[in-house]
């Protein structure tokens, strides 16, 4: 279908009837009894959607309903010309009712699409429903394609395009494999809105050969399925990580159009690895949050029900940690017609003057066209009594028989709109349609509304008689409403009476009688009190009605908000309830509710049962309400108000407070007005001018306030002349050029009377010209435009009213709206004080040409390069900002780079914004400490060698001039060795140390230097080489495996030696070591002594000249000394030695003597062994 086509009688696409306003229009006839046989046109109630999409198994059904007197006759057109539906069997018109129905026989369906046009007739004009587009639904099966197997490399992007088949409605698409399960989709895989699939970088688990797109046709409720596409990632030789690029849409800048009130859609799909994320951005505006939405994983922007001001140009960005990619697309908003206001029905009476307008916006701006009954206003027959005017039609001194249905076609290139609208002539004198005679009744106090409907033509006008005589006026007291209501504000007994409309026109007159009754309220003047109340007793709540004579009021009594038990106990009277013999269960709320036709009224108490006690306790309860209010002493500002105290239930009333109702301003709400000693019965209130006053009176005790006392008679005060100002008053500009004046208006309350306005005053400051006035309704505030950018001004704000003028307002100062600084600070320049510091100093701008308040200035500044770099190696870095507050001349720029070139320039700033930048100033920083060497690291061990490597400082801050190094060796506890120091020169950045100490930590630290000295150290710590496994300090020897087994395996071979000495001394002869030893030549148990590398000489056991000589295969203690003790044959000369230890093989080399003594020979030259024991000993 054609959206663009203009709609024509009988032709076009889609047409709208707007009919929203027809309901204001007076509508003929009114009332079909009184007002049978007045003539109307036709007017379309019921109709078809413009665009009908039918299934062909059903039947094929246009609505199509009309009004109008006599009732319209119907016809239809199809595609534009007669669509005669007597001569097609299958095609019918429902009887009172236009609505055509087509039963769908076979293959006959597409026969019957077309336009159709419902056409309602009678003999006062032509109506014209929409242009409805019928269509069958259509489900077309996938075009025949031979899918070819993808196969892609690893981390490319791929697209799997869906491409539909076009049905009607459009296919709802979506993917899934080949089990209908629908596919997992992210960030990385999404589906776009033409429905195909986009991958943004390909993974491993993207094979598979079931990728399915499915469109599902709505209207068919039927679904077709592509051919599946199998997809191949390839692993080998991957495409690498790369910064994001968009698959959709295309280059850097792209185009939208949308039309207003519609939803806008727009779409980024990018490509990348990693996978980019998106985000939205509008220039130069803010999205708009209550109507904007991000979906499928920030690759949509919707913006819904788009307006003109949503056209611009919107920004995705595609960024991963590679970079980013940007795209434009640009929106512009065009908008086909929509009503401004529409055309209405019209009734006019025989020479009268009317129009019927017909007002449409739309972008580009839509043509107007008049029909009248269906066809061309411009080919229809000359009438003086009508002129056509673009979007209006004119009538004058109109005549009977001229009405007609006129149509208003607007039409652009994005559709159009169209409405029907009657003009009937109708000369009809005054009907007033209210009952005659008919009785209002109303309770006092209360508003009152007294109906006069009428009819007539021309449109009678509705005036009001009291008693036949008084005329009746929109004042205080009464309101005229447009459809001749009169509405009574407060209705008083003395507004009861006789009351007459009368319904004029120029054709006649016709007047009605109603009475109003102004009831008296009905009130429980006596209520139920509380009771308490001893089981098996009677008891009963008194409930007394006070209520207008010619009310009948009813009275009904609830327990617990329910109705009274069906129990003969409970009995109801006049005025109250009697229970007797009461139980547990009588306990509970009893409410009295006094109804009449017209209002009602309820009280409560409470029943509380006890067991019988000898002495009944003292009740203290809240007083009652005082009674018999009333108003004396009546003056201006005051009345006297006067009281008779209720019950105190033997507690004193300690104080009265009396609250106000102010009926004309805030009615049904109390205010506190003031309180007096509880011994007090009268008081003299001070009022305020034009308030309806209601006073009541509530009574305090110490249990707490009573129930309010029933309100007083109203007591008017007389208006006056405000007597405050509004309040806070202040003045501000919020642009340059204008000065926006507020203030806290006055309530009603405080008005004083009728007619509450503001003389809003001002001048500038200090200036010779007069004040300047206006005077605004009940606002809070006044712009006042064209004035100079920022100078002070005086302001008054004075309360008016219809009775005169309030005091004199004081002036307040205020100033007018700031304009950005135009000048900026002079004579900039810059102190380094060192490396890191510098202070900058500027001439301060001149106070006028800040055009505001001076809020500071703002230091903008940057490093441009380092000094031992070339300009063109040169880096910007990020920019950096101070703020100084005030009047400032200067300010220090702290965290400087050393050795460095930095430029700055300054700007002032006030409340709208920063002036135009200083000149730049470049400025140098001297040398300073250099940073850490980049690192250090320890290579190439050895046993008294290590190779130190490092790298220059990230920062040199200066010129570098060398490397300082200091090292020292770290025992087992971390104690620290004495401290070498080397230095280098700049170039060098590696050494070897020599005459280390083998199986050693030592600690390093490394420090660069400038001209001013050394830098911050770099520190690393490393061991020489071992000669045998050393364990690293930190680890605990015990809980090692091999040492364990170790341990196991000495205990093992210890008991073995124990058992073969004691067979051994059991056979009774000694142990002669070295006989063993000569007779087991085992060259394991005979290790080299490590001093000197001789074999350790065996000690004889018969030779007492021999103690002093070490056994064979044993080492030498550390003390240097082996003494024998006492008997050679002992079983601790072979087991115990103090120094007995095990090879690393598990053989034991320990001495077969027994106690030791230190031989003065060998003192302490001779070393331990270097056994695992040993080892461990070294880290305890």
């Amino acid at each position: 279908m054609d959206r663009n086509r203009k709609w024509v009688p009988g032709f076009g696409a889609v047409l709208f009837i707007f009919m929203s306003h027809m309901t204001s229009a007076l509508e003929v006839p009114l009332d079909p009894k009184v007002l049978e046989g007045l003539p109307q046109p036709p007017t379309i109630t019921v109709q078809s959607p413009k665009f009908y999409v039918f299934d062909p198994r059903d039947n094929i059904v246009i609505h199509c309903e009309a009004k109008g007197k006599p009732q319209p006759r119907f016809s239809w057109t199809r595609n534009g010309t007669h669509f005669d539906v007597e001569k097609d069997p299958n095609v019918l018109i429902m009887p009172g009712v236009g609505t055509l129905v087509i039963e769908i026989r076979g293959e006959m369906s597409e026969t019957y699409e077309g336009t159709y046009q419902c056409i309602a007739h009678n003999e006062h004009g032509t109506a014209l429903s929409n242009n409805i587009v019928v269509r069958q639904s259509r489900s077309p099966l996938w075009s025949k394609e031979r899918n070819v197997a993808i196969v892609v490399q690893m981390g490319f992007s791929l697209v799997l395009q869906c491409r539909p088949p076009a049905g009607l409605p459009p296919p709802v698409i979506f993917w899934m494999d080949s089990t209908f399960r629908r596919l997992t989709q992210d960030k990385r895989i999404s589906q776009a809105l033409n429905g195909d699939l986009y991958i943004s970088n390909t993974l491993p688990e993207d094979t598979r050969n079931d990728y399915i797109c499915f469109a599902r046709f709505p209207s068919t409720q039927t679904i077709q399925q592509k051919q599946p596409v199998s997809v191949t990632v390839l692993e080998s030789n991957p495409e690498g990580e790369r910064p994001p690029g968009f698959m959709t849409p295309l280059g850097a800048t792209s185009t939208k159009m949308v039309l207003r009130g519609d939803t806008l859609n727009l779409e980024c799909i990018a490509e990348g690895l990693p996978t980019p994320d998106i985000t939205w951005q509008k220039e130069g505006g803010e999205l708009p949050s209550s109507r904007t939405s991000i979906n499928n994983f920030q690759k949509l922007l919707k913006i819904s029900d788009v307006s003109e001001a949503d056209a611009g140009d919107y920004r995705c960005t595609a960024s991963n940690s590679l970079g980013s990619a940007h795209h434009i697309i640009k929106v512009t908003v065009k908008a086909a017609p929509f009503w401004i206001s529409a055309p209405r029905n019209l009734i006019l009476a025989p020479n009268e003057t009317g129009m019927l307008t017909c007002r449409v916006g739309g972008e580009p701006k839509p043509q107007i066209e008049w029909f009248i009954n269906g066809a061309p206003l411009a080919n229809a027959p000359m009438d003086i009594s009508r002129k056509v005017d673009s979007d209006t039609v004119i009538f004058s001194n109109v005549q009977s028989g001229s009405s007609a249905v006129y149509q208003c076609n607007a039409s652009n290139e994005f559709g159009y709109l169209m409405a029907n609208a009657f003009v009937s002539v109708l000369a009809e004198p005054p009907r007033v349609l209210t009952p005659s005679n008919y009785e209002y009744q109303v309770i006092s106090n209360n508003p009152a509304l007294l109906h006069c409907a009428s009819f007539g033509s021309p449109i009678p006008t509705i005036t009001w008689f009291k008693d036949s005589h008084t005329s009746i006026n929109n004042d205080d007291s009464y309101v005229i409403h447009e459809n001749g209501t009169l509405e009574i504000l407060v209705a008083q007994p003395l507004n009861s009476g006789k009351y007459t409309c009368i319904a004029t026109n120029n054709l006649g007159i016709k007047e009605n009688h109603v009475y109003l009754r102004v009831k008296e309220p009905t009130r429980i003047i006596k209520q139920p009190e509380y009771r308490e109340v001893q089981k098996g007793m009677s008891t009963g709540f008194e409930c007394t009605v006070k209520h207008d004579s010619s009310l009948v009021p009813t009275m009904t009594w609830l327990k617990d908000n329910r109705e009274l038990p069906d129990d003969k106990r409970f009995k109801v009277t006049k005025d109250g309830l009697t229970i007797k013999d009461v139980t547990d269960k009588d306990e509970g709320t009893y409410t009295c509710i006094v109804n009449t036709t017209l209002d009602q009224d309820s009280a409560s108490a409470v029943l509380s049962i006890v067991e019988a006690t000898p002495t009944p306790a003292i009740v203290y309860e809240q007083p009652d309400p005082p009674t018999d209010l009333e108003l004396t002493d009546q003056a201006e500002r005051s009345v006297q108000l006067t009281w008779t105290p209720g019950d105190e239930h033997n507690s004193p009333t300690q104080k009265f407070l009396i609250q106000y109702e102010d009926l004309l301003h805030e009615p049904r709400v109390w205010n506190n007005l003031t309180e007096v000693p509880g011994t007090s019965t009268t008081v003299q209130l001070h009022l305020s001018p034009y308030v309806y006053y209601s006073f009541r009176v509530l009574a305090m005790n110490q249990v707490g306030y009573s129930q309010p006392s029933q309100p007083s008679h109203q007591y008017r005060t007389n208006p006056a002349a405000p007597d405050v100002n509004p309040s806070d008053v202040q003045a501000v500009g919020t642009e340059p050029g204008n000065l926006v004046i507020s203030w806290t208006p006055l309530t009603g309350f405080q008005s004083n009377g009728p007619g509450l306005e503001y003389r809003v005053q001002w001048k500038q400051k200090d200036a010779d010209e007069g004040w300047s006035s206006q005077k605004v309704a009940n606002v809070s505030h006044f712009i006042v435009s064209g004035t100079p950018i920022y100078v002070p001004y005086e302001i008054k704000v004075q309360a008016l009213n219809d009775y005169g003028s309030g005091p004199e307002p004081e002036p307040v100062t205020g100033f007018s709206g700031e304009g950005l600084p135009l000048s900026a600070p002079d004579n900039v320049h810059v102190t380094v004080h060192n490396g890191t510091l510098a202070e900058v100093h500027w001439e301060p701008v001149s106070l006028p040409s800040v055009q505001g308040k001076l809020q500071g200035y703002k230091v903008y500044y940057y490093r441009k390069r380092g000094l031992h770099e070339e300009e063109q190696e040169a880096h910007q870095l990020e920019e950096n900002v101070l703020s100084f507050s005030g009047n400032r001349s200067e300010g220090r720029l702290p965290g400087l780079q050393p050795y460095s070139v930095y430029n700055l320039f300054i700007r002032v700033l006030n409340n709208k914004g920063e002036g135009p930048p200083s000149p730049g100033k470049t400025f140098e920083t001297p040398e300073g400490v250099p940073g850490p060497p980049s690192f250090l690291n320890a290579v190439n061990p050895s046993l008294d060698t290590l190779t130190l490597e490092w790298g220059p400082p990230l920062n040199n801050n200066g010129r570098l001039a060398g490397y300082t190094l200091k090292y020292q060796p770290v025992n087992t506890t971390s104690e620290l060795g004495p401290v070498k120091v080397m230095t280098f020169q700049a170039n060098e950045t590696t050494t070897t140390l020599g005459n280390l100490n083998a199986s050693m930590l030592y600690r390093f630290n490394l420090s660069a230097r400038t001209i001013k000295g050394s830098g911050p150290i770099i520190v690393q710590e490393a061991f020489t080489a071992m000669d045998t496994a050393v364990p690293s300090r930190q680890v605990d020897i015990a809980t090692q495996g091999w040492f364990i087994g170790l341990m196991c395996a000495i205990a093992l071979l210890i008991l073995v030696l124990l058992i073969v000495c004691f067979i051994k001394r059991n056979k009774g002869g000694k142990y002669p070591v070295k006989e063993k030893e000569d007779a087991h030549q085992d060259p394991e148990i005979q290790p080299m002594k490590e001093d000197d590398g001789t074999f350790g000489e065996y000690r004889s056991m018969e030779s007492d000249t021999e103690d002093h000589k070490p056994l064979k295969g044993s080492r030498t203690p550390s003390n240097g000394t082996v003494r024998r003790d006492e008997s050679d044959d002992s079983l601790v000369d072979y087991g115990e030695g103090g120094d007995g230890q095990f090879n690393e093989d598990g053989s034991f080399i320990g001495q077969y003597s027994g106690k030791k003594e230190k031989d003065t020979h060998e003192g302490n030259e001779s070393s331990e062994a270097p056994s695992p024991v040993n080892a461990m000993n070294s880290f305890v």
